[in-house]
């Protein structure tokens, strides 16, 4: 997909620019945008909403052809909403069904036209975001692993977004930015929907040493032996029953400072999770090769970050392995000893993700960061809690690490890649007292996400931390299946703004 930025004078209007097919929006109460008044000479844009062939709901579209007075061959009036300015939101839905129309469209090339400067609460710049990424999602396909590949309309393949010419530099920087988080988004979500037998461990390793040659990243991946002698006890008891070996990646974008302290993404890698001996019901287990959507978030926020060459000191953490049933796996009742010398009861072997990322939290130590943030599809409960539309945030409440979490909500917020914070309290570490260990690894019932939560923080008070909860939000069921990218767009915005800032 080619993207670029156009801007309108005297001579070169939006009425006689050649193109396939202009976007010009419409809102409820049958009023036109600007730039739909603008082109409507004839007063045939007018006279199709006045007929109520578009109600200016937000995502309805109209395609006209051969408007008189405009040069281009398709007009294409897409619904804004009743506000004005327009809701982030509604310019979204507008933006999704663009994206859903250009795909099948006859026309090579596209002007879009929609008020970028005219939308409440957000900035050009985020709305060409949207509008690329919306783009993007569209185009996006996942058919590798089939044999005879589903025959896609060839679209809309260069797209022009009209601009006010005092806002031709930041739509421009926009599209660079849009484009490099956008190919991020792709991989995380390649990797998530590739199947376990293929995206394993390994593979993982393979595609973060990959990438780091690409990007001029430094790699490390540390195998069995080596996570042997780190003691990491708690992380490998995860690895006992499946004999793909287990994989321990850190990867290093030291954009900033030299004496600057990194950011560190942690994330959670089960390529393929059964529950172990604790054994999921068969229904719906094959979504768990998603269980590795916080290693793939963290590979993905890298491919963005390499592309944006980001000025800012990042080093991503992925503990990585499979949790299988067999002979040699983990047993409820066993206790293991984790990295950090703290002792831990598995009562659940399904309970894993957590028994990963301990050791992992307390690995991470060692870089004296500035802040952590761990990203894992860590329990069904965060489900049940938020459901599929926000992932959940759990961090401590002191002075520092409510600065950290405004500034991860701020970053969904802008980016619609929303999350809503939880609470993390004293009273919940009751439920996780074991008779036999420092702690167990589940909680009594009730609380299930935030008692996961708890447990992890017991291995970063060395340092500021917050813990993302992305179980419902980092795939789809049903006839949508699919991995969704997410939380990529918000950790990105998250790392930008404090390259901002440290700029």
């Amino acid at each position: 997909m080619d993207f670029s930025i156009k801007t309108f004078d005297a001579k070169s209007t939006l009425a006689n620019v050649k193109s396939g097919c202009v976007v010009v929006g419409v809102l409820e109460g049958k009023q036109l945008s600007a730039a739909a008044k603008a082109i409507d000479t004839s007063g045939e844009i007018a006279a199709a909403v006045k007929s109520g062939d578009i109600t200016g709901k937000a995502g309805s579209t109209l395609l006209l052809r051969r408007v008189a007075g405009v040069t281009a061959e398709r007009v294409l009036l897409v619904g804004l909403g009743k506000e004005t300015p327009v809701s982030l939101k509604d310019f979204g839905a507008a933006m999704r069904a663009v994206a859903h129309t250009f795909a099948k469209l006859g026309a090579s090339d596209g002007v879009i036209a929609l008020p970028f400067d005219g939308v409440k609460d957000s900035t050009v710049s985020q709305t060409i975001n949207c509008a690329v990424l919306s783009v993007q999602t569209e185009a996006y396909r996942f058919d590798e692993m089939k044999s005879k590949k589903e025959p896609v309309a060839q679209g809309v393949g260069k797209i022009s977004f009209a601009v006010a010419a005092g806002d031709a530099a930041a739509a421009k920087t926009s599209v660079a930015d849009s484009l490099a988080l956008a190919h991020g988004m792709a991989l995380t979500k390649d990797l998530g929907n590739l199947p376990p037998n293929i995206c394993t461990p390994t593979y993982l390793a393979t595609t973060a040493r990959a990438m780091a040659k690409d990007f001029k990243f430094g790699v490390e991946i540390l195998d069995r032996k080596q996570l042997e002698a780190l003691k990491m006890g708690s992380f490998l008891s995860v690895t006992n029953g499946s004999v793909e070996p287990p994989k321990f990646i850190v990867l290093k974008h030291m954009g900033g400072k030299a004496k600057d302290a990194p950011v560190v993404l942690v994330g959670k890698g089960i390529t393929f999770d059964s529950g172990g001996i604790s054994l999921k019901p068969g229904s719906g287990m094959d979504e768990m090769k998603y269980d590795m959507c916080g290693a793939a978030t963290v590979l993905g926020a890298f491919r963005a970050i390499g592309e944006l060459k980001l000025k800012l000191n990042v080093i991503g953490v992925i503990a990585t392995c499979e949790n299988m049933p067999s002979g040699s796996a983990t047993r409820p009742g066993d206790i293991v000893t984790s990295m950090s010398g703290q002792t831990i009861e598995v009562l659940n072997t399904d309970a894993e993700g957590r028994l990963v990322l301990c050791d992992a939290l307390t690995y991470v130590e060692r870089f004296k960061p500035a802040a952590v943030v761990d990203i894992a599809t860590l329990t069904g409960a965060c489900v049940v809690a938020l459901g599929n539309h926000n992932t959940g945030l759990f961090t401590r409440h002191d002075a520092a690490h409510d600065t950290l979490a405004d500034e991860l909500l701020a970053a969904g917020k802008i980016t619609g890649d929303t999350a809503w914070r939880m609470p993390i309290e004293e009273a919940y570490n009751d439920q996780l007292k074991s008779n036999f260990a420092d702690m167990a690894n589940i909680g009594t019932p009730g609380g299930g996400s935030i008692t996961a939560a708890a447990f992890l923080e017991r291995f970063t008070r060395q340092y500021t931390w917050a813990h993302l909860d992305i179980a419902g939000t980092a795939w789809k069921s049903g006839s949508a299946k699919g991995a969704t990218g997410r939380p990529v767009p918000l950790l990105m915005r998250f790392l930008q703004t404090r390259a901002q800032a440290v700029k």
